[in-house]
């Protein structure tokens, strides 16, 4: 992400081993999963997998951990403390770039769209990319939306010199543009419509511009894997992700259930409120026109070529950039349990 030195891999290995070195018994049954974030609705399919047996089905018992981010989740599963994960591909990009060679690759595409987005609010007349010349956005230094914005601006010819920039704290950010300190924010757009409600902002005065709406073909979160267990235990992959794609159409099918099995694990989250969330993910990042004919868990390499040439707008490459390093459909099940429909 824009502004964030990206810790190389090499240095580390050790901290992650000291860590979590106790989670370092996983075996061919038994799988430690990384999260990108915490408990929340988005990841009450994969708790809704083990509920539903999906992964006991596939001789896998599911251990899921919190995490505190993308630059979080990678040097985890990357290190070999965990053998899968749940990261942005386009952190996977920029870090395979500062660390070449370390064992990480993204194997199933869950956020077909990813929730990058603008937050704006229409009586402060923003409702169009181009609405935020003679304006003032509100963005956290190390949001991974705000690292996407030049390619956002330039996709939709956007005069930057026009937009005024206020660097903002994760914990202001909504609080900044519901005090109408600010005209707009960046970040995930499920999470600052929920957040903007719960802080008095209308629904019909809030405007997400999503930017895979608005010019920009990046991909979102991937599961991730370490690619040296991979290659040990491909069936082993193919059965986690398998599981992983019935259990997110399973929930697809029955958000509030799904949103239940979290709260087993998260009894202060609120049910109400996550089943909304996890609905604003299904339908602003997961089921799309793509996965709708498609299926869950691939990628159009077209679209990803693209989004590479977009990447590098927000992000100087210091190696010539290859999808193949960032993404494989090798261990993908062939069997038709990727079909939402």
């Amino acid at each position: 992400m824009k502004g964030v030195n990206i810790m190389p891999y090499k240095l580390f290995v050790g901290l992650i081993l000291m860590l979590f070195s106790p989670l370092m018994g996983w075996t061919e049954s038994k799988i430690s999963f990384a999260l990108d974030w915490k408990f929340e609705g988005p990841s009450s399919p994969y708790f809704y997998a083990i509920d539903k047996g999906f992964f006991k089905a596939e001789g896998l018992e599911v251990e899921i951990s919190a995490g505190k981010g993308s630059l979080d989740a990678i040097p985890k599963v990357a290190t070999g403390a965990f053998p899968i994960g749940f990261a942005d591909i386009n952190s996977i990009a920029k870090f395979l770039d500062k660390n070449p060679g370390a064992p990480v690759t993204g194997v199933m595409m869950i956020y077909d769209k990813p929730p990058f987005a603008i937050a704006g609010r229409r009586s402060l007349g923003v409702n169009s990319p181009k609405d935020l010349e003679g304006r003032t956005l509100g963005a956290p230094p190390p949001d991974g939306a705000w690292a996407q914005f030049p390619a956002f601006a330039s996709a939709n010819n956007l005069a930057e010199d026009k937009i005024t920039v206020e660097p903002v704290g994760f914990p202001t950010r909504e609080p900044m543009l519901a005090e109408k300190k600010v005209d707009a924010i960046t970040g995930f757009s499920f999470s600052m419509f929920l957040n903007l409600v719960r802080l008095g902002v209308p629904e019909d005065d809030i405007s997400i511009l999503l930017m895979a709406d608005h010019g920009l073909d990046l991909y979102g979160n991937s599961i991730i894997v370490n690619t040296d267990f991979a290659k040990k235990n491909p069936e082993v992959v193919t059965g986690f992700l398998r599981a992983v794609a019935k259990g997110w159409k399973e929930a697809i099918s029955n958000p509030m259930d799904a949103v239940k099995s979290m709260i087993k694990r998260n009894p202060a989250a609120d049910l109400a409120l996550e089943t909304r969330r996890l609905q604003l993910a299904i339908d602003g990042n997961v089921v799309t026109d793509y996965t709708t004919a498609n299926g869950i868990g691939n990628i159009d390499p077209t679209r990803m070529a693209r989004a590479i040439k977009q990447l590098g707008e927000n992000y100087q490459f210091d190696n010539t950039p290859n999808s193949a390093l960032y993404f494989t459909d090798e261990y993908l099940p062939r069997d038709g349990s990727l079909r939402l429909n």
